[in-house]
């Protein structure tokens, strides 16, 4: 064999294994890839139905429903526009309360009750995602009266 067909071969050798690689790391960065979504989004049918994601915004006030005899909990999720109820089995952080900004991860159920397998709650008094500050401004801009004023992230009130 020749050399420069021997240096072509092994050239495109290493590309495939370079494209085979790229093709792996890609798929399992994608099946890994949880969205977030607002209440609002998810009542407008834009979250995935087949698939994790998570759902932001604050916990509505008296709506934490514990069960007495384990784990299980149900709240309200809200955006201040829409609703979205979460259903819950497991212990729930220190910081998570009624009022407070809140984050679940899980999946949608067809009759619209947010299943969630992880519950992550602020770290302390100012910090809200991202994500969750930014629908809460959408929601409160749409809705300005019934909107409490909130601080925004990192902003001490």
């Amino acid at each position: 064999m020749k050399p420069r067909t021997k240096r072509g071969l092994t050239i495109a050798i290493g590309l495939v294994c370079l494209g085979i690689a790229a093709y792996l790391v890609l798929k399992t960065f994608q099946s890994n890839l949880v969205f977030f979504f607002s209440p609002s989004q998810v009542v407008a049918q834009e979250a995935p139905r087949d698939r994790p994601f998570r759902i932001g915004g604050l916990v509505e006030e008296g709506s934490v429903q514990r069960d007495p005899n384990g784990l299980k909990v149900s709240f309200i999720v809200t955006d201040l526009a829409n609703k979205i109820t979460v259903n819950y089995q497991g212990m729930l952080p220190d910081l998570f309360k009624e009022g407070k900004g809140v984050v679940a991860q899980g999946k949608l159920r067809s009759d619209g009750v947010f299943i969630a397998d992880q519950v992550l709650a602020k770290h302390d008094e100012n910090y809200m995602p991202p994500e969750a500050a930014e629908a809460l401004a959408k929601a409160r801009s749409k809705n300005p009266q019934t909107a409490p004023t909130l601080s925004q992230p990192g902003s001490r009130p």
